[in-house]
C-alpha cells in the first residue's frame, strides 16, 4: 500500500510565507499534489490511499480511483501516519510506502526502484537532498517501526530501521529528494526539465528566471499572485 499524508491545502507550506502568499502557496500545493499522484497512478502497480481530510485532495484520490483514510486531527503527518499505520495492519496488508505529496518530480520508475529493492523483511529509505528529511519509507510488515516526520527524520528513522535488525536499504533518488519547502526549492524545481504542473507554476511565478533570487515580496509574490491555470 502507498500512503500519501496530505494535511489542510489551505494553510500549505507556510514555510514559503516570506515569498509567496496563502493563496499561491495552496494552489502549489494542489500542483505538487497532481504530479505525485499523477506518478503514482503511471506507476499503478499498488493499492494507493491518501491520509487526508482536505477537500480538493479527497476529490482528486476520487478521479484517480485512490482511496482515502480519514484523517479527523489534522495535527501532523506524523499522527496521519500512525493511524494509516493502524488501518494497513487491521486490514492484513503486509507493506507500506509513506511519500508526501511536496515531491513533485517523482516518476513512475522511481516507485518502480524503491519496490525493486524492497527487502521482503525490512525497510527502504530515501532522504531528502540534504539527507535530513525522509522523503519515501518503505516498511515491511507495515507497521515495522513507527515513523516520527519533520526537518531532521532522516536519522531517526536509519537508527530505529537499523535496531528491527532486519534489511535496511538506502537509496539516494534526487527526483523524491527534491521536496518543495522554500525559493531555493521553487527555483531547483523550475529549472529542472519538463512540464509539470508545479513546474509550470513556478517558472509562472519568475523561479525559473535566470539570477532571479528572489529575497522578499515583490509584485509577482505579492498578496494578489494567484495564478490562472
Amino acid at each position: 500500500m502507498i500512503l500519501i499524508p496530505v494535511k489542510n491545502l489551505a494553510n500549505a507550506k507556510q514555510r514559503l510565507g516570506e515569498v509567496l502568499d496563502q493563496q499561491v502557496r495552496t494552489q502549489l500545493a494542489h500542483a505538487m499534489l497532481r504530479d505525485v499522484l499523477r506518478a503514482v497512478s503511471d506507476y499503478a502497480r499498488e493499492d494507493v490511499s491518501l491520509v487526508t481530510n482536505d477537500p480538493f485532495a479527497m476529490e482528486l484520490a476520487e478521479s484517480h480511483g485512490f482511496s482515502v483514510i480519514p484523517d479527523t486531527v489534522n495535527t501532523s503527518e506524523t499522527d496521519a501516519i500512525e493511524v494509516a499505520t493502524g488501518f494497513c495492519v487491521e486490514r492484513g496488508i503486509g507493506r507500506t510506502l509513506v511519500i508526501p505529496g511536496d515531491i513533485p518530480l517523482i516518476e513512475a520508475e522511481d516507485l518502480a526502484t524503491i519496490f525493486e529493492h524492497a527487502p521482503v523483511a525490512g525497510s527502504v529509505l530515501v532522504p531528502s537532498a540534504d539527507k535530513r528529511g525522509t522523503n519515501a519509507v518503505l516498511r515491511a510488515p507495515a507497521a515495522l517501526f513507527p515513523l516520527r516526520f519533520g526537518n531532521d527524520s532522516f536519522q531517526p528513522h536509519l537508527q530505529s530501521a537499523i535496531a528491527t535488525n532486519t534489511s535496511c536499504v538506502v537509496l539516494s533518488q534526487p527526483r523524491i529528494g527534491l521536496d518543495i519547502d522554500n525559493a531555493e526549492d521553487l527555483k531547483s524545481l523550475a529549472r529542472h526539465t519538463g512540464e509539470k504542473s508545479s513546474q509550470v507554476l513556478a517558472r509562472k511565478l519568475g523561479f525559473g528566471a535566470a539570477g532571479n533570487s528572489p529575497s522578499g515580496r515583490s509584485p509577482a509574490f505579492g498578496k494578489s499572485a494567484a495564478v490562472q491555470q
